[in-house]
């Protein structure tokens, strides 16, 4: 997706990655009216280092460059009574290289309450790991105050605030829950409601990104 306004536009853009070809698909086929500034959606591939590369890469041309990037697709929850189809809004991201602090948590939570009634939003660290996490990893990572992991988030925001001072931000739809491990990400777009979820969520984001560009005081 590529949602183009004049090319003068005074607001930066906004730039969203995701890794997957089926969460790049929900995030397109979404509603895109109400978009304060261009959108692109990146497709990084699997895994941190593809993030770092894939998210340099984009920001290092225009209208991009002060972008502000939202990491987004599936995670797995790490709390008990996480279901699938549960949304995390991350309020930083924790990987090797450090913590990134996330911009307007509180605000885009708020926001996807509204986008996707009836769907529990939780907000906390979103820690990232460069491989699946199951079983007693995943109870470490809790321990240490995590509430969902993946694999991009924290490559993501990471790599975008190091290109330049910018808005970051991390969303995303629980696949995979204590009580509810999923087998493959193929099952995704059969079987559970992520999908469909992760559709809704673009209008959650452009009130996000309208939100950052007023004047504050």
């Amino acid at each position: 997706m590529a949602r183009e306004q004049a090319a003068g536009a005074a607001v930066p853009p906004l730039l969203i990655a995701c890794a997957l070809g089926i969460e790049q698909l929900a995030l397109r086929s979404g509603d895109r009216g109400g978009a304060p500034a261009p959108v692109t959606v990146v497709r990084t591939r699997m895994g941190p280092a593809h993030a770092r590369r894939a998210v340099s890469r984009a920001l290092e041309k225009e209208p991009w460059r002060d972008a502000a990037v939202i990491a987004s697709g599936f995670c797995a929850g790490l709390a008990p009574g996480m279901h699938p189809g549960d949304l995390i809004v991350a309020d930083e991201t924790r990987g090797p290289d450090g913590t990134t602090p996330c911009t307007g948590t509180g605000l885009l939570a708020e926001a996807l309450v509204r986008a996707v009634p009836g769907r529990t939003v939780h907000t906390g660290p979103l820690t990232g790991s460069d491989h699946v996490v199951r079983g007693p990893e995943r109870a470490a990572l809790r321990a240490g105050g995590a509430i969902a992991v993946d694999m991009e988030s924290a490559a993501t925001l990471r790599t975008a605030v190091a290109a330049g001072p910018r808005p970051v931000a991390a969303v995303r739809v629980v696949v995979d829950a204590p009580e509810h491990e999923l087998v493959r990400i193929g099952t995704v777009r059969g079987g559970i409601s992520a999908f469909r979820v992760l559709r809704a969520v673009l209008p959650a984001f452009f009130e996000w990104h309208r939100s950052l560009l007023l004047p504050r005081r």
